[in-house]
């Protein structure tokens, strides 16, 4: 992206100062502080210590695809690392499933990281489920051994059925752990079918992996940041002030510890500041999932950095431009009929058309739906709740795991 294309600014001083328009105005990149939080009962517990009495077993045996992990399966973890002196869980899923295995694995070895004595290991398992056949369970059993690289197993610890038959071949005692899930009801195929009605059942890398993320942008005070909030409180979830606004602020407050009378005109931007820009609104994004509920609402991400940085020093890097991600929505604040703010930190008004037209052109190629905000607040709350409950339907769509077979 270039200026100089037709109704783009006029040419961006090399320095990245802001051009001041005739008449005075403010703004800067649009938002403005908060502290997102997390939804009212959303965070899940870390596992369940081990007891400080000796362990029942030498080695125990946790197998499952976590698919994905659950809080069902970290009582599971936690009541084998409990009761036995070394722990292996071994994680099988089929390559046809839509989570990797080692996200799997790195999300069970964050939750449980102080149980030392767990391992958690990855294998896929390719070949069918099927209970009632010998031949089937010696293929898996082989699978498993090779895993576990021929350690002995004392005990099995599982929720389902089979564990039992699954001790018995490792010649271990079976140890069922909530088989009617009456004490944390809840499944890996009920987590798919629906991650919002289990969110709480959620580990925190989990629910990032899982959250929506619609990303809230427009021009210099277009509310994209009373958007964002307000979403945010009606989905009862977190949102992402924008981290240009803080970087302004503080250029802004450095300038007048030498010059009492520095205005926002007297801010100077270069390439580095836009980097920076686009790791820290990456970093509190990140940060913010692990906490969010379904829903994430971001005050601009790095294709519009990119677009700012367009503004100021008409031209985007290559590196601003390679950090965009692909979140699920876009929503597009447009300018008309919202009167321009001066808050001291703002320098656009006389671009924000030109902004307006970047944005759309910008998100239209990026692959990701957009829905253009317009008319009084209310209609555009109105149409953007519309736009995220769309969103919520259309739930997620994760590839079936290898299914048992039905007997006959």
């Amino acid at each position: 992206m270039t200026a100089g294309h037709d109704g783009g600014p006029p040419a961006a001083p090399r320095s990245g100062r802001a051009a001041r328009p005739t008449a005075p105005n403010t703004g800067n990149f649009s938002g403005g502080p908060a502290v997102p939080r997390p939804r009212r009962g959303a965070e899940v517990a870390g596992p369940a210590r081990a007891g400080t009495g000796a362990p029942g077993f030498g080695h125990g045996l946790v197998v499952g695809k976590f698919y994905p992990p659950h809080a069902g399966h970290h009582a599971l973890i936690a009541e084998a690392a409990r009761r036995c002196a070394a722990v292996t869980v071994l994680v099988t899923p089929s390559r046809r499933e839509s989570i990797p295995l080692e996200l799997r694995l790195d999300w069970l070895r964050e939750v449980h990281a102080t149980d030392r004595h767990v391992r958690f290991v990855g294998r896929y398992d390719e070949h069918p489920v099927d209970y009632a056949d010998p031949a089937a369970w010696d293929a898996h059993c082989a699978v498993f051994r090779a895993a576990l690289g021929g350690a002995r197993v004392d005990a099995v610890f599982s929720s389902e059925a089979y564990g039992a038959e699954l001790a018995r071949r490792f010649g271990a005692v079976d140890v069922p752990v909530d088989p009617a899930r009456s004490a944390v009801p809840v499944s890996g195929t009920a987590v798919r079918a629906d991650p919002v009605a289990h969110w709480g059942m959620l580990s925190a890398p989990v629910r990032a992996w899982f959250v929506r993320r619609v990303v809230v942008v427009g021009a210099e005070s277009t509310g994209t940041t009373t958007v964002a909030r307000a979403l945010a409180g009606h989905y009862r979830t977190g949102w992402v002030p924008e981290y240009g606004r803080e970087l302004t602020a503080a250029k802004l407050d450095r300038l007048r510890r030498t010059d009492p009378d520095a205005t926002i005109f007297d801010v100077v931007w270069d390439r580095a500041d836009f980097v920076t820009v686009v790791r820290e609104q990456q970093a509190a994004e990140d940060a913010a999932a692990r906490r969010s509920g379904p829903l994430l609402f971001c005050d601009t991400d790095a294709r519009a950095t990119a677009v700012w940085e367009e503004r100021y020093l008409g031209s985007t890097s290559p590196r601003v431009r390679a950090a965009a991600r692909r979140p699920d929505l876009y929503l597009l604040t447009d300018h008309r009929g919202v009167p321009f703010t001066d808050d001291g930190l703002r320098d656009g008004a006389h671009l924000r058309s030109w902004m307006t037209e970047r944005f759309r052109t910008v998100l239209a190629e990026s692959g990701v739906p957009v829905i253009e905000l317009t008319g009084p607040l209310p209609d555009r709350l109105r149409t953007a709740t519309g736009a995220c409950d769309d969103l919520l339907a259309a739930g997620w769509s994760l590839a079936d795991p290898i299914l048992p077979r039905k007997s006959t």
